[in-house]
């Protein structure tokens, strides 16, 4: 296999923050701009999260030092490498860690990381596919498997997936739907019904379901539990409506940070809640993880579905991030550098 060719300058998106002024821009910038870490990956595809859309609208909370290149994920082809793991042409991913936070992340031509930070592209996965499960696809993956490690089976009643139109939401509801639960979907979206029922989802309520505070310690027991990733008064009614044994994962804040509960759903149901970190996961379970992904058949239809998955470039980001930001983006967007 010919070594690929390494440029003397590459395209990314970049997040220029001058005091309240953020500035966003494709810009060229020099190939030995790149972080000095071993392996450096040529991009091929990477996706929009919203922690993404965080860090292109200057949040300090999830990156600290601007100008910034964006890009939580990356999957594509090694074309330089200082790892011995790792060689020229070998098609990895990348998800989490540092990358797109304080890193240069995907959102660009190139990427240069620790190969401690890398994946194999497992045998079968394409690259755009690998990126349109992404962070996204892999906390859904982690979420499930943290409810099956809990004992919440699929007899012990439905799972509620919330924000079930976004990335991590629609995944799970795919991924729940196809291990055999009941799913039912809690999304503000209508227009995302018919995306929901074809992934698997029995039924889809609205976001007033969940939303309206309540002072009860208890709520009905409706729920083998869910997936929540908007956290919030949301969390706390699913928390509160888990039935005897179930359990809640939670993977997400876009609702809200705080959570007031008392310990009744502990110790008297039992309920368990269970937070999912895909930033630190070590690189064996996301070995695991990944490959089962790659061998999952339904979600690979799922992502033929255009409707779940919509793709853009580097020119194109500005406006999906905007979207993302104000709640208008379905499912999951690529981005092709």
């Amino acid at each position: 296999m010919a070594t690929p060719v390494v440029p003397s300058s590459f395209r990314a998106f970049r997040v220029h923050v001058d005091g309240e002024e953020v500035r966003r821009t494709v810009e060229e910038l020099p190939f030995e701009s790149l972080p000095d870490h071993d392996v450096t990956v040529r991009v091929a595809y990477s996706s929009l999260n919203y922690k993404d859309a965080l860090s292109a609208s200057g949040n300090r909370g999830v990156t600290r030092h601007y100008p910034h290149t964006p890009g939580i994920d990356a999957a594509g082809e090694v074309v330089a490498s200082r790892d011995a793991r790792f060689a020229p042409g070998d098609r990895v991913l990348v998800t989490g860690f540092d990358l797109g936070m304080d890193t240069p992340g995907g959102f660009a031509e190139y990427v240069r990381v620790p190969g401690d930070w890398l994946v194999p592209l497992p045998e079968g996965l394409s690259a755009r596919d690998a990126m349109a499960l992404g962070t996204a696809g892999f906390t859904a993956a982690l979420a499930l498997e943290r409810l099956a490690f809990a004992g919440v089976t699929t007899d012990l009643g439905p799972l509620v997936v919330t924000g079930a139109s976004g990335g991590v939401g629609s995944l799970a509801v795919a991924l729940a739907a196809d291990a055999g639960y009941e799913v039912i979907a809690s999304s503000g979206k209508g227009s995302a019904a018919g995306l929901l029922e074809r992934l698997g989802a029995s039924e889809r309520v609205g976001r007033a379901a969940l939303s309206d505070p309540s002072e009860r310690p208890l709520l009905k027991g409706l729920y083998a539990g869910g997936i929540d990733t908007v956290g919030g008064v949301a969390l706390e009614n699913l928390v509160k409506s888990t039935r005897v044994g179930g359990g809640v994962a939670a993977c997400g804040n876009a609702g809200g940070a705080e959570l007031r509960l008392t310990v009744y759903p502990f110790i008297l149901r039992g309920v368990a809640l269970l937070g999912v970190d895909s930033q630190h996961a070590d690189p064996e379970t996301r070995r695991e993880v990944w490959r089962s992904l790659a061998g999952n058949a339904a979600l690979r239809r799922a992502l033929a579905d255009p409707e779940l998955v919509q793709e853009t470039t580097l020119e194109g980001l500005e406006e999906q991030v905007e979207r993302i930001l104000a709640g208008g983006v379905t499912g999951r967007v690529v981005v092709r550098p």
